[in-house]
C-alpha cells in the first residue's frame, strides 16, 4: 500500500464521526407520546405478542432486515490472523455494502475467540437478535466446523461468504466461460491451485453444477493432492485425485480445460497455460496478485478466456455481485437456511444476466465500453442495477420451492417494484453516476469562478470524475485559493480577457458570427462577446476545446439559456429543450422534469419534454412511468376550457396517439400519481395501472422548481439536477444559491452527458465511414 494512500485511507475512515457505519431511528420520536410508544410503556405490547409467538418479531422488530456480520479475525482479507479488533474496520465495509446494495442493516460483531466450539456457542446465543448471519474472514479448517454446526442448530440463512460467495460468482463466471469454450462441465478437465476454505467451498459447488470428480485435480503448496499422500485433513481428502502420474502443478496443468486459482501470486507461468487444452480457461482470483497477471497470461496464447479477481482487467469474480442480494432475497420469505438450490439459484440468475444487453449506464461506467456477451464479458458488473432483482429473486424463489420459506411470496410483480424502489435507497444511483464519471472523466468548465464553483472544481479533480477547466482571473482564482487552503493542482486556469487568448477569441467569433449573423450578431459584436465567460466557455464546448460546461452562478438563467441555445443549439429533432432532477430518496429514484428551462410551456412543448425525459430516464437504467400533473384529475376541473388542465390534457392525448408504446398518463395530482392502489381504485381506466411511477413531468417551471426544492430542503433525498435535455453539447446550468455539493454532483451529470455525447459522434462517424465504404 502506497504512503498517499495509507494516509488517504486512514483520513477516511477517521473523519468526521469515526467508522462507516451508524444506527438510525426509523419510527416518529420528536414528542413524549413517541418517546412512550418507542420505549416504555408502549413496548410491553410488543414484548408480549413475541413472547406469545416468535415469528411476531419479524412483525415488531427490525429482525427481518438485520444481518450479523461475525468474524474473529483469523483470516482478514490478505491481512491473516490480525486479531478481532483489528478486523472490525473489514467488518463495518461488509456492513456498509449491505446497506448499499441491498438496504440490508447490519451490526459488526468482532468475537475474540478461537476456539470454534466457544465461537459457535456465542453465536448461537446472539442468533434471536437477527434475521441472517455472515460469517467473515475465519481461518480453515475451523471455518467449516463453525458454519457447518451453526446452519445445522439455528434457523436462520448463516453464510460464510469467504466460501459460499467466492463460489457462487466464480461458479456463474465459469459456466459462461465454458459456453464461450464450446464445452460441457461434465467434460472439462480441472485444476484448482488452493485448498483453503474458498478453494474447498468453490470446488464442492462446481462438482455440484455437474463437474465430474475424476475431471478434477486440486493442488496446495506442497503439490498435487493425492489418494496416495499421507497426512491429508479431512476436506483435503474428499478432493484427493486417484491419478499417480502426476506430481506438481506443471504436472496438472497438461491438458487442462480449466484452472481456477485461489492460492497465492505468481505461481502460474506462460509455459504453463501453453500446456493447456484448446479455447483454455484461467481464473487466477489470488487478490491482490493473481496466480498470473492478465498481462503475462494474454502474450501466452489468442485463445485463453481470463478472468481475475481485480477490477482493472475483464471478468472480475467480485463477492459483491452475490452475497447482499442472496441475503436479500432469503430474508424476504424468512428462510431458514441457504441452501444449495438457493445458490444454484444465484448462480445461475447472476449468469443468465451477462447474457442480456446491458444498460448505457453501465456500459459508460467502464471507459464507455459496450459489453456483450463474451470472452471478455462473462460476469456482470458490480455496478450493474439489475443484480437486486435478479438474484434476489432468484434467490427466494428457490427457497420456496426448497421448502424452506416461512414466508412465501405470492405477488411477484409487487416483490419487483419494490426492489427495484430499493435502487434509489441511500443515493446508490448518484454513487454509480460518480464511479461511471470517474471511469472516463473529461474536460470540464465552470465559467464562473465563484467560490463554490472553485471548490466544486477542486473536488471533482481530487475525485478524478473530470479535467477542471475555470474561467476567470488566474491572479483572482489564486487569492481565493490560496485564502481557502484549496488545492489547484491539475486545474487549468484560463482568461478569456488576456493578450494570450486573442487568437482564440477570433476563432471563436467568426465561428459565432457566421453562424448567427441572420440573428443580428456581426463579427464585432461576437469579437466582443469573447471577452465574456459564458460565451468563451460555450464555443470552448462547440469547437472541442473542452467536452461540458458548468455555468449560471451569477449570470441569469434566462440570459444564459438564451446563449446556449444561441451558440450550442437544441438538437434537430425537437423544438425545444429542458432539463429534470434526479432524486435518490429512500422510495425510490425519481424523475421531474422541465425543472428549469420552460417557464410556461403549452402543450406541443410538453410534448417535447416528455419525449426528451423519456429518453434520459432509460439511459439511466430505469424504465420511465410516467405521470403528467396538474391541480385536477382527469377532467375533473370542469371549467377548465383554457389554461394548465387543458395543455396537459392536450398533451397527454398527442402522446398517446403518437408514441402509444410510452407508459403514461394524466392529467392528475401528485398524490395520485404516486398512490397507485388509490390511482387504479379510483380511476380504473388510466393506462399506467398497476405500475409505480418514477417520472413526473410538471406543468409549468414554477411548480416543477419549487417542489424539488421543497423536497432537497426538507431532507427527503439526494439530488443530481439540473440535468440538460436536448441541447446539441453538453451545458448545464445551476444556481447563484447552489452549494458545493450540488455543483459536484451536476458535474458529474455533465461528465455523463459528455461520455454519451462522444458515444453518439462516435457512431455516427461509423456510420459516415461504413457508408463511404
Amino acid at each position: 500500500m502506497g504512503k498517499d494512500l495509507k494516509e488517504m485511507a486512514l483520513q477516511y475512515h477517521s473523519m468526521g464521526k469515526p467508522g462507516k457505519i451508524e444506527i438510525v431511528p426509523t419510527k416518529p420520536h420528536s414528542t413524549q407520546t413517541d418517546l412512550g410508544l418507542a420505549y416504555t410503556p408502549g413496548v410491553a405490547s410488543p414484548c408480549l405478542e413475541i413472547e406469545k409467538d416468535q415469528n411476531l418479531a419479524y412483525e415488531y422488530t427490525g429482525k427481518g432486515n438485520l444481518v450479523a456480520v461475525i468474524s474473529n479475525g483469523t483470516a482478514v482479507l490478505g491481512l491473516g490472523d490480525i486479531g478481532a479488533l483489528a478486523g472490525k474496520p473489514v467488518m463495518e465495509g461488509k456492513a456498509l455494502l449491505f446497506k448499499i446494495y441491498a438496504g440490508i442493516d447490519v451490526f459488526d460483531i468482532e468475537i475474540n475467540e478461537k476456539d470454534p466450539k466457544k465461537f459457535i456457542e456465542i453465536v448461537k446465543g446472539i442468533a434471536p437478535t437477527f434475521g441472517g448471519i455472515n460469517l467473515e474472514d475465519i481461518k480453515a479448517p475451523e471455518c467449516f466446523e463453525i458454519e457447518d454446526t451453526l446452519k445445522a442448530e439455528l434457523d436462520i440463512p448463516v453464510m460464510h461468504d469467504d466460501q459460499h460467495g467466492t463460489a457462487i460468482i466464480s461458479s456463474a463466471g465459469l459456466l459462461n466461460a465454458i459456453e464461450v469454450a464450446g464445452k460441457s462441465i461434465r467434460n472439462v478437465k480441472m485444476v484448482v491451485n488452493g485448498a483453503g476454505a474458498a478453494a474447498c467451498a468453490c470446488t464442492r459447488l462446481y462438482l455440484s453444477l455437474g463437474l465430474k470428480k475424476e475431471n478434477l485435480v486440486m493442488c496446495d503448496s506442497k503439490g498435487v493432492i493425492r489418494k496416495d499422500r499421507k497426512g491429508l485433513t479431512e476436506a483435503k481428502a474428499f478432493f484427493a485425485t486417484e491419478r499417480t502420474d502426476i506430481e506438481t502443478l506443471e504436472d496438472a496443468m497438461k491438458g487442462a480445460d480449466v484452472f481456477v486459482g485461489l492460492s497465492k501470486g505468481n505461481i502460474l507461468t506462460r509455459e504453463m497455460v501453453r500446456s493447456m487444452a484448446d479455447q483454455p480457461i484461467v481464473f487466477a482470483l489470488a487478490n491482490p496478485t493473481p496466480e498470473i497477471s492478465y498481462e503475462e497470461a494474454m502474450a501466452s496464447r489468442g485463445d485463453l478466456i481470463f478472468a481475475t479477481g481485480r477490477s482493472d482487467y475483464p471478468n472480475q469474480v467480485n463477492n459483491v455481485i452475490g452475497f447482499p442480494y442472496i441475503f436479500r432475497g432469503a430474508l424476504d420469505v424468512r428462510a431458514t437456511t441457504i441452501n444449495e438450490h438457493m445458490k444454484h439459484a444465484a448462480v445461475r440468475a447472476i449468469a443468465a444476466l451477462a447474457h442480456k444487453p446491458v444498460p448505457d449506464v453501465v456500459n459508460i461506467a467502464y471507459n464507455s465500453q459496450r459489453f456483450t456477451f463474451g470472452k471478455e464479458y462473462l460476469i456482470p458488473k458490480p455496478l450493474d442495477p439489475r443484480l437486486l432483482t435478479e438474484v434476489s429473486i432468484a434467490v427466494a424463489k428457490a427457497a420456496i420451492e426448497s421448502g424452506v420459506a416461512r414466508k412465501p411470496i405470492t405477488d411477484w410483480d409487487a416483490y419487483y417494484d419494490r426492489l427495484r424502489d430499493m435502487m434509489g435507497y441511500d443515493n446508490k444511483l448518484i454513487r454509480q453516476f460518480s464511479d461511471t464519471a470517474r471511469s472516463n472523466p473529461k474536460r470540464v468548465v465552470f465559467a464562473e469562478s465563484n467560490l463554490n464553483m472553485l471548490k466544486a472544481a477542486v473536488q471533482a479533480q481530487a475525485e478524478g470524475i473530470a479535467h477542471p477547466i475555470m474561467l476567470g482571473n488566474p491572479e483572482r482564482i489564486q487569492m481565493i485559493a490560496q485564502r481557502e487552503q484549496l488545492d489547484l493542482t491539475g486545474i487549468k486556469i484560463v482568461n478569456p480577457r488576456s493578450p494570450e487568448e486573442f487568437e482564440r477569441r477570433r476563432n471563436y467569433a467568426a465561428i459565432y458570427a457566421e453562424e448567427n449573423g441572420r440573428n443580428g450578431v456581426t463579427f464585432e459584436e461576437a469579437r466582443d462577446d469573447m471577452f465574456e465567460p459564458n460565451h468563451f466557455g460555450m464555443m470552448m464546448v462547440k469547437v472541442g476545446d473542452a467536452d461540458a460546461l458548468i455555468s449560471g452562478g451569477y449570470s441569469k438563467y434566462s440570459e444564459t439559456i438564451e446563449l446556449a441555445k444561441e451558440i450550442i443549439g437544441i438538437r434537430p429533432e425537437y423544438k425545444h429543450f429542458g432539463a429534470m432532477h434526479i432524486l435518490s430518496t429512500k422510495k425510490g429514484t425519481f424523475f421531474l422534469a422541465d425543472t428549469l428551462v420552460n417557464r410556461d410551456p403549452d402543450a406541443e412543448t410538453l410534448v417535447d419534454i416528455v419525449k426528451l425525459t423519456h429518453d434520459a430516464v432509460r439511459f439511466f437504467a430505469h424504465e420511465p412511468v410516467m405521470a403528467m400533473l396538474s391541480y385536477a384529475n382527469f377532467g375533473s376541473d370542469k371549467e377548465a376550457a383554457r389554461g394548465t388542465v387543458n395543455k396537459v390534457r392536450e398533451a397527454v392525448k398527442t402522446i398517446h396517439e403518437q408514441y402509444p408504446d410510452y407508459v403514461l398518463d394524466g392529467e392528475m395530482q401528485v398524490n395520485v400519481a404516486l398512490d397507485k392502489d388509490l390511482r387504479d381504485t379510483k380511476y380504473p381506466f388510466n393506462k399506467i395501472k398497476g405500475q409505480t411511477v418514477n417520472t413526473l413531468i410538471f406543468p409549468c417551471l414554477s411548480s416543477a422548481n419549487t417542489t424539488c426544492k421543497m423536497l432537497l430542503e426538507m431532507g427527503v433525498g439526494e439530488s443530481i439536477g439540473p440535468v440538460q435535455m436536448g441541447l446539441n453539447k453538453p451545458v448545464h446550468f445551476t444556481d447563484s444559491d447552489a452549494s458545493v455539493h450540488d455543483i459536484f454532483n451536476l458535474t458529474v451529470a455533465a461528465v455523463i452527458d459528455a461520455i454519451v455525447q462522444e458515444k453518439k459522434d462516435e457512431e455516427k462517424n461509423k456510420k459516415k465511414f461504413d457508408k463511404i465504404w
